[in-house]
């Protein structure tokens, strides 16, 4: 109806004296097919009401893996296979491979969007252990699926191989290559804030920023390509940055200049010897090149230190991913 009139009355005039003139439909017709079909979706509907309610999981759901990188020193069954970055620093944004071109790509899962960037595994395999960087994502690898370097894997088992069982566990602490380097993404500006962090040693749990001496801390948001970004920016700088990683190491480095692609050396290290140095030495930065708020956590914080010179780089690149030989 559109006209807004009250609807139509029907009459249906039924004699129960009599006996009606046709059959009633069989047991077959559409009548009797549609109503159980409706009461076999009803009662599947309330089936899963009650299932929800009383917190059982549905069968799609049950099956997913919460994703996280490798923590703590809980040892990991799996497998290993290798490939080769071609000296590129893989998804995690390294400016290189690392000279000792021991590193490994992790699936989906355990690189957890990036999480995983910058920590270290330790990873048994036939022939022996070998200590790997993670530095890249394997996309069609499954939890457990390292895929190794090739020099890293050869420490382990033959390359002939291809495939091996293998168990690793993360390193806590891991001796560190360096201090605290900050990379300012291409792009960057007052009004857009991206840095990566390097030479952190665990996985890194949050980056806050703040413009000079004052001022808010603000939080920012890791991305999974390893930029740590706040959209509408922190600033010109020069910045103060702190860094807490998730065994709760943190520290302060101030100086940090608003230098998009250039690589700036702190004189601080995330933790052990030189994590309290304090140092008041004018920042400077060396050239590199990749791709283009919150509550702050306190943990435990040593003196701050300002960022120092180190010397030229040449720039260098990396690919869009990770390019495994033998993901599957």
């Amino acid at each position: 109806m559109t006209d807004g009139s009250a609807p139509a009355v029907v009459d249906i005039d039924i004699d129960l004296d009599r006996a009606p003139d046709d059959p009633p439909a069989s047991s077959s017709g559409p009548l009797p097919w549609l109503v159980a079909t409706g009461v076999t979706v009803l009662a599947a509907a309330l089936g899963l009401t009650l299932a929800l309610r009383s917190g059982s999981t549905p069968a799609c759901a049950a099956g997913r893996t919460l994703a996280a990188p490798p923590t703590g020193t809980t040892t990991h069954s799996g497998k290993a296979t290798f490939y080769d970055s071609n000296g590129a620093g893989g998804n995690c944004s390294n400016p290189a491979a690392p000279a000792n071109r021991l590193y490994v790509a992790l699936g989906p899962t355990e690189y957890a969007a990036g999480a995983a960037c910058g920590g270290f595994l330790d990873v048994t395999g036939p022939k022996g252990t070998v200590r790997v960087l993670i530095m890249d994502q394997c996309p069609e690898c499954a939890p457990g699926h390292l895929d190794l370097s090739r020099e890293a894997f050869a420490r382990i088992a033959n390359p002939v191989q291809g495939l091996v069982p293998v168990t690793y566990r993360a390193v806590v602490n891991p001796p560190l290559p360096g201090p605290l380097t900050f990379r300012i993404k291409e792009g960057a500006s007052q009004w857009w804030f991206a840095v990566r962090i390097g030479n952190h040693g665990n996985p890194l749990r949050t980056v806050e920023v703040r413009q000079g001496d004052s001022g808010p801390w603000r939080l920012t948001a890791r991305q999974d390509y390893n930029y740590w970004l706040i959209p509408s920016g922190a600033g010109a700088g020069p910045f103060r940055v702190r860094v807490t990683d998730v065994y709760g190491n943190q520290v302060t480095v101030a100086g940090i200049r608003m230098a998009p692609g250039q690589i700036q050396t702190s004189a601080v290290r995330m933790y052990g010897s030189g994590a309290s140095t304090s140092s008041r030495k004018s920042p400077s930065a060396r050239p590199s090149a990749t791709r283009p708020g919150g509550t702050p956590t306190p943990a435990r914080p040593v003196e701050v230190a300002r960022a120092s010179a180190p010397p030229a780089e040449t720039p260098s690149t990396r690919p869009a991913g990770a390019t495994a030989r033998w993901c599957g």
